[in-house]
């Protein structure tokens, strides 16, 4: 007679030693599984929670606070024995805040900076791989916050992006230790919540040529999976995803959705825009959004560490490939043309996954503009006025061009019927 003990067959009539050391082995493994999967969950959370503790005041790009952040990660990479990827063989890379929405959140002309950290390949060096997440948060708020209104209060940023952050340094740690037959570039953005001004500085400057860049993978808001599906977006930038996303095993209880387009709010675009591959992880919006309320405790590690498991697979079957393997493909969609210059929003949730015609709207702000037009979840905005809304750009150009107090016709897709509302702002 044969018996099966967790996937091991032997005989139940064999010797006792050898059944008791087989199911020794067996009950060993399983703990230093549990053992393991609980250093992770200590590792993200320890991160999570010192980037989006209330020293760090929401580490607004420019601020003292994202300054002593950078040192943090520069501190952490030093640790892992990354190797200095920044200006003059440090880790960091300066650029200069500049634009509409660093004018509006006042620190327009201030110093920020990426945090970049190299792992040679075990055979490419010369042929490179990014992985990147925005350390900045939205600070005290103003315009960049969902709580239209309300008095500056600190925006824990837990979220977004503390989750990636943590992400990205967890993958740092475990590249160190087992490197991939490629290099991989940490990079560690700051200004994205101001217009993806890091990552835009870093795809102008690389140090490295185009054509040894093989792709860029982003951590964006993945900590809050809580059971849905994780968003993969830009497996339309190149025909290799298919294969790669293929032969990456998928942990057990998450769902990917895969998204074909390459542009969204978030800092991949920044490369899509110089034609390389990428790819964007995203857990989803949720109420926490860009507020007060996007606290560490919210965290979901567990959805976390399966996000994490994925992409670190994804990346190291991609270190498997030669460049004039990935190569560029242009999605629909067109590309952002930045952060609108106007202080005026509806209040809504983009539905990111959306490839169709028009913006559709993945939730409603209680108590936005939205709402008070009778916006809702689901809706498809087609026209602002006598502006086409084709997409998300159309529609941060649209608001460019309204103001406070102003009404606009809106035209909304719900359910195939074609809705006619009358919004103010």
């Amino acid at each position: 007679m044969m018996r099966i003990v967790n996937g091991t067959q032997f005989s139940a009539y064999g010797n006792p030693i050898q059944v008791f050391l087989l199911l020794l082995v067996t009950v060993i493994s399983a703990c230093s599984t549990v053992n393991s999967e609980r250093e992770t969950e200590e590792f993200l959370r320890e991160h999570i929670e010192w980037l989006s503790g209330e020293e760090r005041a929401g580490r607004l790009a420019g601020s003292a606070e994202e300054a002593a952040t950078a040192n943090y990660l520069e501190n952490i990479f030093l640790q892992f024995g990354l190797e200095p990827a920044g200006d003059e063989d440090t880790y960091v890379q300066q650029f200069v805040l500049s634009g509409p929405m660093p004018e509006a959140m006042g620190v327009e002309n201030y110093q920020s900076r990426n945090v970049l950290g190299l792992i040679r390949g075990t055979e490419f060096q010369n042929q490179y791989i990014i992985v990147g997440a925005h350390y900045d948060g939205q600070g005290n708020g103003g315009m960049i916050s969902m709580n239209h209104g309300g008095e500056p209060s600190i925006h824990y940023s837990a979220d977004d992006n503390a989750s990636g952050t943590s992400g990205l340094l967890l993958l740092a740690k475990r590249f160190a230790e087992n490197p991939a037959r490629r290099s991989v570039l940490f990079a560690a953005f700051s200004g994205e919540e101001l217009g993806l001004i890091g990552s835009r500085h870093m795809a102008d400057h690389l140090e490295m040529p185009r054509d040894s860049l093989l792709a860029m993978i982003n951590l964006d808001m993945i900590g809050r999976l809580d059971g849905s599906g994780v968003t993969i977006f830009g497996t339309g930038t190149s025909s290799a995803w298919s294969s790669i996303l293929r032969k990456t095993p998928v942990p057990d209880s998450l769902t990917i959705v895969s998204a074909p387009s390459g542009t969204g709010a978030s800092d991949h675009t920044s490369f899509y825009d110089i034609n390389i591959p990428v790819l964007h992880y995203f857990s989803g919006i949720h109420d926490q959004y860009h507020r007060e309320s996007d606290t560490a405790e919210l965290i979901d590690y567990t959805g976390m560490m399966m996000i994490l498991d994925h992409a670190e697979g994804v990346v190291r079957n991609l270190a498997e490939y030669s460049p004039e393997e990935v190569t560029f493909t242009e999605t629909a969609g067109g590309r952002p043309e930045g952060m609108p210059s106007g202080t005026v929003t509806l209040g809504v949730f983009p539905d990111y996954t959306w490839s169709g015609n028009g913006f559709r709207l993945d939730g409603v702000n209680k108590g936005s503009v939205a709402e008070r037009g009778g916006i809702e979840p689901g809706d498809v905005i087609i026209r602002m006025d006598d502006m086409e809304i084709t997409d998300i750009y159309d529609y941060m150009e649209a608001l460019a061009e309204f103001s406070i107090g102003q009404s606009v016709d809106v035209i909304v897709n719900r359910n195939g019927e074609t809705v006619e509302l009358r919004i103010t702002f």
